[in-house]
């Protein structure tokens, strides 16, 4: 049995989903680890990891769209305001999704689907620098 374990930083630019398969995929690939299960967890309260559809970038469009409307910019919905008006509705939508994300590993690659992706979902306005723990353990 193996185990490895790395941080990625991944720059946003605001609001939004930020694809981060390139860096999981090419880090998995260095550690020659066939058959595991690949760990994410995000380091922080106001962003989120998702496995979510990577073919068509409406599907995107429309995410972020319902997260608007169900956690909004609205300081008069919410008590915590003191590190801006985008801080609670992140809060949100970072309880609304998921910080980590296990992911089994098969022939050396994450066992995927085939439309399936990785995002980190930065849900401040401000581009951010958001770190990423990657645990994978296997054979």
């Amino acid at each position: 049995m193996k185990q490895a374990q790395t941080v990625i930083t991944i720059s946003t630019r605001g609001k939004g989903l930020v694809p981060i398969d390139r860096p999981v995929l090419s880090w998995v690939a260095e550690q020659e680890i066939g058959t595991g299960l690949l760990t994410l967890w995000c380091r922080h309260t106001s962003a989120s990891l998702l496995v979510q559809e990577n073919a068509d970038p409406d599907v995107r469009t429309d995410l972020e769209a319902y997260f608007e409307t169900i956690a909004p910019e609205d300081p008069s919905r919410y008590v915590h305001g003191m590190e801006g008006p985008d801080d609670m509705p992140a809060h949100l939508r970072t309880a609304l999704t998921q910080s980590g994300l296990t992911i089994p590993l098969a022939g050396g690659r994450p066992v995927l689907g085939t439309w399936q992706g990785l995002y980190l979902f930065e849900h401040r306005a401000a581009p951010h620098r958001r770190q990423v723990v990657l645990h994978l353990l296997g054979d």
